[in-house]
């Protein structure tokens, strides 16, 4: 069997396996038991350092879920862990020689930071070698891998945390105003019903129905609907982007409800307390004042498209090309990403990438605050499919690109100062203006 074969016959068995289990059926080893760990115990131990760098993730959060297992694990690896510090960027590294042997990825700058800095390596000799199971992953995020690449190699394996949607609702407003909570399984349109109760002044306060991150919801749409077209320089699919910024347009033309003037103040306006929902991640990192008393339900669903749960998915641990160490580098991944971690990870509040039910089930319930909350929301539905990409021929604009010029848009269309129609041409000209700049380089 070829590898293209081989890698489309193991994301199907992924897929089916999932289908039959439900997403809880029984997980093969982790690295630390069964033949993964007997590989482990026959290579000759000798002393190696690895350098291992994760854009946006603190020494400390590295260290408090990966160093002490993976110091106990091999205690003949010597982890030099570094990030973004000021002067230290990845093509900082790469420019000085200083190429890593591990890389956090993620799917949104996978080209600009991985792949066109001539990184890329496909783990899929490794994962056959080690005959790693990749049926331990939820689907959606191995395939996006694979379709991200647009080479079909396996250029990471997905590691925690991700970024599902869900419905933030301030539980002290609607006591306040006597409105019963939001509840999970919700539509759009049940959501703007209440979102019209919920805004109103009073006492010279104005206390807005709802308002939302649109970082997340926009670009983790539940039609799984990219942004740029899979097959030609233009916005994919106008009409159902019509669709989209529309459900969202009605709800700043309530009265009391009118967006922030900018995307950031918009985004943070839950934590003022006079917000009732907002639509925004699960983030380990969002800060919500604790003066706040606030619960969640899943993210409300839309007619016409599928009942899943919108996400920001996960980053991705790669190895690069030029590593010296890569089947230590990939035993390496195997702990990080293993069952243990991954409960443990679970308990803090750290949505896992895998199905097993056990560790799903787990989530939050370690965390003081999350303890509390209804976490069960985060699974309620399953994660969306991951949007179509680019054809492998065709020019591609870094995720992260594509999506900032929807954002730049929506804040105009839902003050009312472009149309639908003005507002979504004026962002297929910016990305043809992004494909041009791309196809000069």
């Amino acid at each position: 069997m070829n590898r293209k074969a081989w890698i489309a016959a193991m994301l199907a068995a992924t897929a089916a396996y999932t289908s039959a289990c439900g997403g809880g059926g029984a997980q093969a080893p982790s690295s630390g038991d069964g033949p993964n760990a007997a590989k482990v115990q026959d290579k000759p131990k000798e002393p190696i350092e690895l350098l291992v760098y994760a854009a946006g993730v603190s020494a400390e959060e590295f260290d408090s879920r990966f160093r002490g297992v993976l110091k106990s694990k091999f205690p003949h690896i010597t982890i030099n862990y570094q990030t973004n510090t000021k002067g230290n960027s990845l093509t900082e590294l790469v420019s000085a020689g200083t190429i890593p042997d591990l890389i956090r990825t993620d799917i949104p700058t996978l080209k600009s930071s991985y792949l066109d800095l001539q990184l890329g390596y496909d783990l899929a000799e490794l994962i056959k070698a080690n005959k790693y199971d990749m049926t331990r992953f939820d689907p959606s995020f191995t395939q996006e891998m694979v379709d991200a690449g647009r080479t079909g190699a396996i250029y990471g394996l997905p590691v925690p945390p991700y970024f599902p949607t869900v419905l933030y609702y301030n539980k002290s407003l609607f006591d306040k105003f006597g409105v019963p909570y939001p509840k999970d399984g919700m539509t759009w349109d049940e959501v703007y019903e209440i979102a019209k109760k919920m805004s109103r002044t009073e006492g010279g306060v104005v206390y807005r129905g709802f308002s939302a991150n649109f970082n997340s919801i926009l670009r983790d749409n539940p039609f799984s609907l990219p942004v740029l077209d899979p097959s030609a320089d233009k916005l994919a699919d106008m009409e159902k982007w019509k669709t989209i910024f529309n459900n969202y347009k009605r709800f700043y033309d309530l009265p009391s409800n009118t967006i922030e003037s900018t995307m950031n103040a918009e985004n943070n306006a839950f934590g003022n307390g006079r917000i009732a929902m907002q639509a925004n991640q699960h983030n380990i990192y969002l800060v919500i004042p604790p003066e706040i008393d606030w619960d969640i339900v899943s993210q409300p669903t839309m007619a016409g498209a599928p009942k899943r749960t919108g996400q920001r998915g996960p980053a991705y641990w790669s190895i690069t090309r030029q590593s010296k160490h890569k089947e230590e580098a990939f035993r390496v991944i195997m702990e990080m990403l293993s069952d243990e971690v991954q409960l443990e990870d679970s308990k803090k509040g750290i949505p896992t990438t895998l199905v097993k039910k056990e560790v799903r089930d787990a989530l939050g319930k370690g965390h003081p605050v999350y303890g509390s909350k209804n976490m069960k929301a985060i699974s309620y539905y399953e994660p969306s499919a991951p949007t179509p990409k680019r054809k492998p021929e065709l020019a591609d604009v870094n995720g992260s690109s594509q999506t900032s010029v929807l954002y730049q848009q929506f804040i105009p269309f839902a003050q009312g100062k472009k149309d639908v129609n003005t507002a979504l041409r004026d962002v297929e000209e910016s990305l043809k203006k992004l494909l041009e700049q791309e196809k000069n380089k």
